[in-house]
């Protein structure tokens, strides 16, 4: 499968390259990254054919986005598709009651959830500002999840988004500030929610469509392709238990992963190894079986992660590997087989 190759994103008017640019590690996700570091990032990726950049005003509290328009001006604006999201606010620290000297992990500022119509619209034009660009071509409702909120504060911020963030996110794909809206969570069944409550166009899904968890698989997917709404699958590597050199205390969703998680992994790679397929080229692949599916979107912190992943992307993979995990219902028989 070519990562470079363009997919319809639903029913939009936009494509994605396959293998998408996900900006969380620009904001220092993890471990500080140098400035130069990430501007090697995106040029490789984009020297080598990737057209799919996604950032976020919480990674680095700004920085994030800030390195990516700095780093993406550098190109024709029509040339690639830029996604951001909305529902956090940054409000610059007091510098009476903080240290003078920025955070190293990112900028001194303070995030502040607000999912209402005006917070949304402010969002926005801080995110251009950040960026440097007059649009960006998909907007995302961020993070409306019990896993960031809680149960009970999810219900309400839910409420918040479909009232307030959506109508705003209507209104600027109307006025073509943005081309397409959609939602980015790490739970299906929210997404699932959402498509119900509202007209997306598409949906960013983290670490729940993967070789480790199809939970997507049952409802949400068929009903996005049923309805023609493209879905992006992020952190195919689950947070880092999939991923290329993963090895002992790697993490799963960004938590120690359970014994049967780890069983699970070390079986998945045990029949990778045996069809001499990399653990981290399989879960690349797989979530691009799915017709819905227009893109896999994974972290990229430097020049050489950019390649990686890319050389990853292109392993031959036969039929028989993705055949054999059903076989042993490592994944779930229903799964569409990625094209070879």
């Amino acid at each position: 499968m070519n990562p470079f190759q363009r997919r319809p994103l639903g029913r939009t008017s936009l494509s994605l390259s396959a293998l998408g640019f996900g900006g969380s590690s620009l904001g220092n996700l993890y471990r500080p990254v140098a400035e130069e570091e990430a501007s090697a990032a995106i040029d490789a990726a984009f020297a080598a054919g990737i057209r799919y950049f996604d950032v976020a005003p919480l990674y680095g509290n700004g920085l994030g986005e800030h390195r990516m328009g700095r780093d993406l001006r550098r190109y024709p604006r029509d040339d690639y598709v830029l996604s951001t999201k909305v529902g956090r606010l940054l409000e610059p620290l007091d510098p009476k009651s903080a240290a003078l000297e920025p955070d190293p992990s990112g900028l001194p500022f303070r995030v502040v959830h607000d999912y209402g119509y005006d917070g949304v619209m402010r969002s926005m034009e801080d995110s251009l500002q950040r960026l440097g660009m007059n649009r960006v071509d998909i907007a995302l409702i961020h993070d409306i999840d019990a896993h960031n909120h809680g149960e009970a504060a999810q219900k309400r911020y839910f409420r918040e988004a479909m009232n307030g963030a959506y109508p705003a996110l209507k209104r600027m794909r109307d006025e073509g500030t943005v081309r397409a809206i959609g939602v980015g969570v790490n739970d299906w069944r929210v997404c699932q929610a959402c498509l119900e409550a509202g007209e997306f166009d598409c949906f960013l899904l983290a670490g729940r469509y993967t070789l480790l968890d199809q939970g997507a698989l049952a409802t949400f997917l068929p009903a996005c392709l049923e309805r023609g709404v493209g879905v992006i699958i992020g952190a195919p590597f689950n947070s880092g238990i999939l991923a290329p050199g993963a090895a002992d205390g790697a993490t799963y969703d960004d938590a120690k992963p359970s014994p049967a998680i780890l069983e699970k992994a070390r079986r998945v790679n045990q029949i990778c190894a045996g069809h001499g397929v990399s653990r981290a080229a399989a879960a690349l692949r797989f979530p691009l079986g799915h017709g819905a599916v227009a893109a896999v979107l994974t972290g990229v912190r430097s020049a050489a992660q950019a390649e990686e992943n890319i050389r990853l992307f292109d392993e031959a993979i036969p039929d028989d590997l993705w055949r054999e995990l059903k076989d042993e219902k490592l994944i779930d028989g229903a799964a569409p087989i990625p094209e070879p």
